[in-house]
């Protein structure tokens, strides 16, 4: 009986969500939240702008909730990993199944395209928010941090006989930055990446990997760093790391040339998420590559929009994006070789973002060495159900794709509001019946007829199969190449040349370049010593052929083939420029040697050297940069300034005062000033000198203030002085004040106190600096009735901040403010960052203890948007940037209505721990002197912690030397506001309109 009711249950799930027609947006419009989100209305809520295609829900809650990845093997059955126990710690609100994760197999046994049958493969807690799954023959490797398991399934019963971790020690523990999925790639290796938690790997025997140079693999930056894209064989041996320093590249998408593609996620509400062409041994400037630096720290010749800055798109040595994507939190990718869908898909990225809740292709084309892309939109459900949130997307054996729904109202910060929904979705033309093609894998013709599938889990059978037959294979695979389909003669390619190299020399004959690429490619991986090939293929016409010989001399030694290829540079190709330093890396000084050579005089006047010159790393490159500076314009200076940063040596600082003394530009000066190696200048005795005429001729405020910070110059009191007190430009005013208090304490505002003009003007400016001392003073201030009450109030409104509201809370505790002046202090202390702080003085106050919100009633209804924006601006951009205005201290906030639907924006005001963004955790700091410090770390170089303190902007940079411990907290630094009903859903309505 209990299995009748089942089957009922899903026959009516079925017939439910078997709608033809979408609804009309204003028959859509009618109808309630809780029909939105209904199964019977789910095709209802997402767009599909392709009018010959369709859309159909292949499974949905309850058979499945909260997928997080997707696979689908050679029967066409569909494997996900399910989240219901997702960041749990973050979300204490959320059910919790003690049972753990699973790993579900969905399947249409009925052939209607419905999923009507479902088993768990596996469910533990060791799974909990897996974020990756491949099924490879018998073999399904999981990603969860800190492990990657392989379960075995040895006689197809779909219960797992074996399960074994092939990595472990990965960083991300129920963490979005951690290990993502696992691909198969053409040349019969695995592909993988983690984002910026993922840190390291570490082998099933318990050991640390090396790369080629016996390095330790590890994003600490030396050399490695942030997020990192990995190739192994399938038993986790030989691993390469391929790429790195980006911050969350969530899932790598191969084609059959070999050639990575992925995506990228910017720091929360920057609008500069990426799409990358993942070229061999790139570095990709999420952080400075030489320090670990944050984007937003300022830096010679930096970028003039925050895209450009968010990757360090200007630093030599950093590999350019292919596109911009703008806001999102990008998921699954996959690269379309199929056949089934129309042709502007085939051959192309097709990709997820769930914060925009989209799907898209990249139709990608060739630019010089690199690539350029465009967007072509597929499914949307931004403008009726935002609750759609694309996780990941599979192309099935038939070439239809299958799309994974985690289904909620927000995404990103490890938030979850909705754990029992979750959908997956079929795209296929109109018409197109979900059918699973069966293949005879054991005749040399049957596999390289599977060989040509789109699907993953086919290919893996279908490549070892063949590689298994070895010789016999040979004639069908020969036939691929003869089929006039190039990449489909790229697969057969890969089988024939790891048999025989002498396929490598067939491709590099190809008159398609792309087969050419891929003749260099297989000779990195199957030619013992590649020298003749790359040397004979330097002179291929392609520019793309020339790249990959680029990428396939690092680490070589082969210096003439670098330099031939230098010289044929043409210039103005970032993509080859940058191929050419990472092959040159380590051999920069024969590199550039056997150039000059080839160059002759004057060398470093070609346009194209110069920009070789400031890509390289050699011991003579600040010799080259110097004669090169000396014969720029001052606007085109500042590049190979720049280049300064990247280079290492003891004569650094004497090439930089040789510049000094020829300059004639104090704003060059002022560059030049910053790039000395401040640990070992104080000394120099041209320093001593030059710096005291410098100060005394900046003219630009800030770098000034830089200079005057970075060098602890505690002779320029009086300008600082002035600047916070008179400047017009908020960032210096606060920065000089900040400077002028932490080398010269209270002197400022103390000497300011006494002259009736200015007092009031010293105790808002050097009030907004929020350092004990200062708080002190204003205690001070405050406290004495000698003050005037207007100067009183104004030192304790700036009380505010978080060193500054430990200080007024002592003062409450102690009782030590004036009568007059608790029910102020009060109304501070109840915004304040501290939660413990918070908790107390909401008891006494009693404004959040006896209220009761109606989470329903703030949903069902529409509020104020005036009134919202008041509150906004009461409240939120005293942290958050919106639409111009605000402090860049938390997320911005200016599209947030495109990423939370009206629940998810709720949830994130009355929640704000369940939903911090990663990078603006709370990190407790412990200063050796006893201080205890919250703050966001925004990078951390080898001597410094740089951080942003709550309510500013400002980057604060401590020393390392100087910090005891370092401790991230699982509470935001979002305070709990004590808004009642009404500010809510004001509030909330006016959230939804930044877009």
């Amino acid at each position: 009986m209990k299995r009748i009711t089942i089957l009922l249950a899903l026959s009516l799930c079925s017939f439910l969500s078997d709608q033809k027609e979408p609804l009309s947006a204003e028959d859509y419009a009618k109808l309630t939240d809780s029909e939105k989100r209904s199964v019977e209305h789910a095709l209802d809520g997402i767009e599909l702008f392709d009018p010959e295609l369709e859309i159909t829900l292949f499974a949905s809650e309850p058979m499945m909730t909260n997928p997080t990845n997707m696979d689908i093997d050679a029967k066409g059955r569909v494997w996900i990993c399910e989240a219901y126990n997702y960041r749990n710690t973050l979300n204490p609100r959320n059910p919790y199944n003690a049972k753990g994760d699973r790993i579900l197999i969905m399947e249409d046994t009925d052939k209607d395209g419905k999923a009507d049958k479902s088993k768990v493969f596996y469910q533990g807690e060791d799974i909990n928010a897996a974020l990756g799954i491949a099924v490879l023959g018998n073999k399904i490797y999981v990603s969860c941090s800190p492990n990657v398991f392989v379960f075995t399934d040895e006689n197809g019963d779909d219960i797992p006989d074996k399960k074994e971790i092939l990595f472990s020690g990965i960083g991300g523990l129920q963490h979005d930055h951690g290990m993502h999925a696992f691909v198969f790639g053409p040349d019969g290796k695995l592909y993988f990446n983690f984002g910026n938690s993922g840190n390291t790997l570490i082998s099933k025997e318990g050991k640390a990997f090396l790369d080629d140079k016996k390095q330790v693999i590890t994003g600490d930056g030396k050399p490695y760093r942030e997020g990192m894209v990995f190739r192994s064989d399938e038993d986790g041996t030989n691993l390469e790391p391929l790429a790195w320093n980006f911050r969350n590249n969530y899932e790598l998408a191969l084609d059959s040339y070999g050639k990575m593609w992925q995506s990228d996620n910017d720091d929360d509400g920057n609008r500069s998420t990426r799409i990358n062409y993942v070229m061999d041994y790139g570095n990709y400037g999420f952080k400075d590559e030489m320090t670990g630096a944050d984007w937003r720290v300022r830096r010679t010749n930096m970028e003039d929009s925050v895209y450009k800055k968010h990757w360090h798109l200007n630093d030599p040595g950093v590999v350019p994006n292919l596109l911009q994507t703008y806001a999102g939190s990008p998921t699954g990718i996959i690269f379309y070789e199929g056949s089934l869908l129309p042709a502007k898909y085939q051959n192309q990225i097709i990709h997820c973002d769930a914060g925009p809740n989209i799907v898209r292709a990249y139709p990608t084309v060739k630019n010089g060495a690199g690539f350029s892309a465009s967007v072509l939109n597929i499914l949307d459900g931004s403008k009726r159900d935002k609750w759609f949130r694309p996780s990941d997307i599979t192309v099935a054996p038939d070439g239809s794709l299958f799309v994974s729904d985690w289904y909620d109202p927000g995404v990103g910060g490890h938030a979850m509001g909705d754990s029992l929904r979750g959908r997956i979705y079929r795209i296929a033309p109109k018409g197109v019946k979900y059918k699973t093609p069966t293949y005879d894998y054991s005749t040399a013709s049957g596999a390289a007829q599977a060989l040509q599938s789109p699907n993953q889990a086919v290919r893996y059978l279908a490549f070892n199969s063949l590689k298994n037959m070895g010789s016999k294979a040979e004639s069908s695979l020969k036939e691929l190449i003869q089929s006039g389909k190039p990449n489909m003669a790229a697969r057969a390619y890969w089988l024939l040349a790891e048999q025989n190299s002498l396929w490598v020399n067939h491709a590099a004959e190809s008159p398609n370049e792309d087969l050419r690429v891929l003749s260099v490619r297989m000779a990195r991986q199957y030619f013992k010593n590649p020298y003749e090939f790359l040397k004979e293929m330097s002179a291929d016409p392609s520019i793309q052929v020339r790249r990959e010989i680029a990428l396939a001399l690092r680490h070589k030694n082969y210096a003439d083939i670098w330099a031939k290829l230098a010289s044929d540079y043409k210039g103005n190709d970032r993509w080859f420029l940058e191929a050419l330093g990472i092959a040159a890396n380590q051999d920069w000084d024969n590199s550039l040697e056997l150039l000059r050579a080839k160059e002759g005089q004057n060398w470093l006047q070609k346009p194209h050297v110069k920009e070789l010159i400031w890509r390289s790393r050699g011991a003579k490159t600040m010799e080259y940069l110097s004669e090169i500076i000396q014969n720029e314009p001052l606007e085109s200076k500042w590049k190979y300034y720049r280049a300064f940063d990247f280079q290492k040596g003891a004569n650094k600082n004497d090439v930089l005062f040789g510049l000094i003394k020829k300059s004639k530009s104090d704003v060059e000066k002022v560059t030049i000033f910053k790039l000395l190696d401040q640990t070992t200048i104080q000394n120099n005795a041209s320093f001593k000198v030059e710096f005291p005429k410098l100060l005394a001729g900046i003219k630009n405020d800030l770098d000034f203030i830089d200079l005057v910070d970075k060098f602890n110059v505690k002779t320029q009191f009086a300008r600082l002085h002035n600047l916070t007190l008179n400047s017009t430009d908020r960032q210096v005013a606060s920065e000089a004040g900040r400077v002028n208090v932490k080398l010269h304490g209270v002197k400022g505002l103390l000497l300011e106190l006494t002259n009736p003009k200015n007092a009031k003007n010293a105790i808002d400016k050097y009030g907004n600096v929020d350092n004990v001392t200062i708080a002190k003073e204003l205690v001070k201030i405050y406290g004495n009735p000698k003050y005037k009450e207007e100067l009183r109030l104004l030192a304790l409104n700036e009380m505010g901040g978080w060193e500054s509201e430990e200080v007024l809370w002592e003062q409450f505790k102690s009782k030590k403010i004036p009568a007059e002046y608790v029910e102020t202090a009060l109304n501070i202390l109840k915004r304040t960052w501290h939660g413990d702080i918070r908790n107390e003085v909401n008891k006494i106050i009693a404004t959040s203890g006896g209220q009761t919100i109606n989470i329903d009633n703030i949903l069902k209804s529409g509020g104020d948007q005036a009134a919202g924006k008041e509150v906004f601006e009461t409240y939120c951009i005293t942290c958050h940037v919106a639409k111009n205005s605000g402090i860049d201290f938390g997320p911005s906030l200016s599209l947030i209505g495109n990423k939370l639907s009206k629940q998810g924006l709720l949830n994130a005001v009355i929640n704000p721990s369940e939903g911090i963004g990663f990078g603006y955790e709370t990190q407790q700091i412990t200063m050796k002197n006893g201080d205890v410090i919250q703050a966001i770390v925004t990078s951390k170089t080898e001597i410094d912690l740089i951080v942003k303190y709550p309510g500013s902007a400002s980057i604060n940079i401590l020393k390392l030397k100087d910090v005891s411990k370092i401790e991230q907290k699982a509470e935001s630094l979002m305070p709990k506001f004590a808004l009642n009903e009404s500010e809510l859903r004001n509030l909330v309505t006016y959230m939804e309109t930044l877009k």
